[in-house]
């Protein structure tokens, strides 16, 4: 999962690292003549991923009837097409009857979850998160930033717990929710973590499931964005999560998040929302007083163009053509430029839209400043941490997807480039 270089070498003089130095100015200088204008910032899918699924632009064409009967163009089905949830079911691991089936994204159910647990109380909650003198969530770092920001949206307190190779750091997890009830969520990317590509262990997802909460009322925010996003043909699997925490007496405890924005198109595919019966009934109960229904041809075009989840691991396989090359110079790149340097550490995910590249403890900052400088957007460093404060200042989040194969290569070399600049000047200074 991790790649990382050796150490450099102790021994090395002052003058050494000045040599080591003064290359690594060079070449920025180089790269700053070249005036790049490249995006590594989000993990959007590519065009030429998008034309995937151009046949979409023609759908439905038999017709604007559900299986069920029901007319697709008008009011009605709040839950969504039962086909629709019947071909997801397995990806997510939910009953297709536990699956609401909503817009382009899943985004937008997350922050309802949360409002509709602000305004109204949860099943098995006394009351209102609203009337709470403080709530707080964890969050396994590195994460994701816009699940930090929703909760900064609210108010609401975001913990730091540190990711291992196996997912969150369960000891730390369950001491956390054991004595403090106003933890009341927990965020998780279980499949292909963004952005270290991290597939949670069934021994993580059981004591996820198990584990004793002072909040009769704490929810696990299981965005499971990357259920399909294979890179390599061995598919990771990850337990059921909404199985065990049943099994375990915990049936309301996952809320699970879902959507093809990176199987069809990003700004015009369908969001899904999972949980036990009580929790669906809930979310359903405040989710019609905002709409009546979702766009329901949108989703019966789903249907007839992925027809069933044979065809959606059909279509991830196409996608797969076109990120794996990317992945793969983001790794050769990586290991050409920095490997043996000890300067950097990285992740080779298996799957997912994102590599994790660790530099020297504060130097992230600095690194994606001469990176801007010379014409390389990355994404902020700090962004994978709770209110952007990366206390290592050593995190940067890659992401590869977008660009083409050619300005991709010459972001990571630059972005190289700008490591080992930012590197041998702190530890010439260090060396002082």
């Amino acid at each position: 999962m991790t790649s990382s270089a050796s150490a450099i070498s102790p021994a090395l003089s002052g003058d050494e690292l000045a040599v080591l130095r003064d290359r690594a100015l060079r070449d920025y200088d180089e790269l700053v003549r070249r005036g790049l204008s490249l995006d590594l910032t989000r993990g959007k899918p590519s065009p030429a991923q998008l034309d995937l699924s151009a046949e979409l632009l023609t759908l439905p064409v038999k017709g604007h009837h559900a299986a069920d009967g029901t007319d697709t163009r008008n009011y009605g089905g709040l839950q969504g097409l039962a086909e629709l949830r019947e071909i997801f079911s397995g990806p997510l691991q939910v009953p297709a009857a536990q699956l609401v089936a909503g817009g382009n994204s899943s985004l937008t159910f997350m922050h309802d979850s949360v409002v509709h647990a602000l305004l109204s109380p949860l099943p098995g909650a006394a009351r209102r998160w609203a009337d709470e003198p403080r709530i707080a969530f964890l969050c396994p770092v590195p994460g994701y930033d816009r699940h930090f920001a929703l909760c900064e949206r609210f108010g609401i307190e975001l913990i730091p717990v540190p990711m291992t190779a196996e997912g969150p750091d369960m000891d730390v997890v369950e001491r956390l929710v054991a004595g403090d009830a106003q933890i009341k969520g927990i965020w998780c990317v279980p499949k292909y973590s963004n952005p270290d590509g991290v597939c949670y262990g069934d021994e993580t997802v059981r004591r996820l499931a198990a584990m004793e909460t002072a909040a009769p009322d704490f929810r696990i925010f299981w965005d499971n964005a990357y259920a399909v996003h294979h890179l390599t043909d061995t598919h990771a699997e990850i337990a059921d999560v909404l199985a065990l925490c049943a099994e375990n007496g915990n049936p309301d405890r996952p809320f699970v998040f879902g959507s093809t924005s990176k199987i069809t198109f990003a700004g015009a595919g369908v969001s899904f929302f999972g949980s036990s019966p009580a929790n669906v009934a809930w979310f359903l109960g405040h989710l019609g007083k905002g709409t009546i229904g979702p766009d329901k041809i949108n989703q019966l075009r789903h249907v007839e163009f992925l027809r069933d989840e044979a065809g959606v691991l059909e279509h991830m396989r196409r996608h797969r053509e076109l990120l794996r090359p990317k992945f793969d110079a983001v790794e050769a790149i990586l290991s050409k430029e920095l490997g043996g340097t000890g300067l950097a550490s990285w992740s080779t995910p298996a799957g997912g839209y994102f590599v994790s590249l660790d530099v020297l403890e504060g130097c992230a900052r600095e690194v994606v400043r001469r990176a801007a400088e010379a014409g390389i957007a990355l994404t902020p460093a700090g962004a994978t941490h709770p209110y952007g404060d990366d206390p290592r200042d050593g995190n940067i989040r890659i992401a590869p997807s977008y660009p083409s194969l050619e300005e991709l290569e010459a972001a990571i070399t630059g972005l190289t480039v700008c490591v080992r600049l930012v590197a041998t000047e702190k530890l010439l200074a260090d060396a002082r």
